[in-house]
């Protein structure tokens, strides 16, 4: 048995934010609301959001577990209903953990097309090691392409990035069902799969079109809420990414990590990591080491340890050794 959890209400497009009012009162949600930015997307959409709502507001300073206890307590005290996450991937997931605690719903306002949290029920809080907590996925996501395009193109491409991830996430997931006879939904697999495929045969148009990254990232969240995990869109390139996060002492963009990842396992699959290792190279993502600015050392490092990082089966379920690791980046560029 498995509870799908989806979106109510999706909008996107230019000028979708004028929308939340009217998104609010279809939804039927009434009562004090608190909305949650960081400092640069307050500017660029909380206090929008807060003039138009009347909204309570908390700007988080970081992603740590006392600004999750801030959030919760102040909810809890001004008897706040529901949430809003205006701002990038760490203040979504912030959110979601809030609204988890405080047993309250949520919703999306992306401000940038940075990876697949717009709409999943999966959050990544950094603890003594990246965990993956679930949660509930936003009750609504209110996507305003205007905003999101004038997000830096970093951005944009570690979205891309890591909907690209999706390719090797789903040859993982048939793998632990092939070998160790892991549920896998063809469904959830083949939506999964379709964002990746789609953000690379479109990688010379999304700068123009930005639509097509956030449809892809939100097609990618609902994937994990039918499958009723992240096994969709979250392998062995994640583990790789979790992995440098744990040991570098200055991580790249989580989407820019696993796009490297998945050019190497999609290596270890036999499939087509040129194919990969090119459509991030069009999107402006980062292909190897040096544009990822991570020592070459520590992507050895990362690849060694990455299957213990989570008990999750994929291509790295023996483990590497090093000079495994060394042959395999060296083999497709990334160092």
């Amino acid at each position: 048995m498995k509870n799908i959890e989806l979106p109510r209400k999706v909008v996107i497009g230019e000028g979708a934010i004028k929308e939340v009012k009217e998104t609010i009162l279809e939804l039927d949600l009434y009562g004090n609301s608190l909305v949650i930015s960081d400092q640069n997307t307050r500017d660029v959409a909380g206090r929008f959001i807060c003039d138009q709502l009347n909204s309570y507001e908390i700007v988080i300073e970081s992603s740590s577990e006392k600004e999750i206890e801030k959030i919760v307590n102040y909810a809890k005290r001004k008897n706040v209903k529901y949430l809003i996450a205006a701002g990038g991937g760490t203040v979504i997931d912030i959110t979601k953990v809030a609204a988890l605690e405080a047993k309250i719903p949520f919703l999306s306002v992306p401000t940038a097309a940075s990876h697949d949290g717009i709409a999943s029920s999966r959050a990544s809080i950094k603890r003594d090691k990246p965990v993956s907590i679930q949660t509930h996925c936003p009750i609504a996501i209110i996507a305003d392409i205007s905003i999101i395009k004038k997000a830096p193109s970093k951005l944009l491409a570690s979205g891309c990035a890591d909907a690209i991830s999706n390719y090797t996430a789903v040859l993982d997931w048939k793998l632990a069902h092939d070998e160790k006879n892991e549920y896998y939904g063809d469904y959830a697999a083949a939506l999964s799969m379709m964002s990746a495929q789609i953000v690379m045969e479109n990688a010379e148009k999304i700068k123009d079109n930005v639509s097509i990254a956030v449809e892809a990232l939100i097609s990618s969240g609902v994937a994990m809420g039918i499958a009723g995990s992240s096994r969709p869109c979250s392998g062995s390139e994640h583990l790789f990414s979790h992995a440098l996060d744990m040991i570098c002492e200055k991580p790249a963009l989580h989407g820019e990590q696993c796009g490297v990842g998945t050019i190497m396992m999609a290596y270890l699959h036999n499939a087509d990591w040129a194919k990969v290792r090119d459509s991030l190279k069009i999107i402006g993502a980062p292909i190897n080491a040096e544009e990822l600015d991570i020592p070459e050392e520590d992507i050895i490092e990362a690849l060694t340890i990455a299957h213990e990082v989570r008990d999750r089966y994929t291509i790295l379920r023996n483990g590497l050794s090093e000079k495994e690791a060394l042959e395999i980046a060296k083999e497709t560029g990334v160092i």
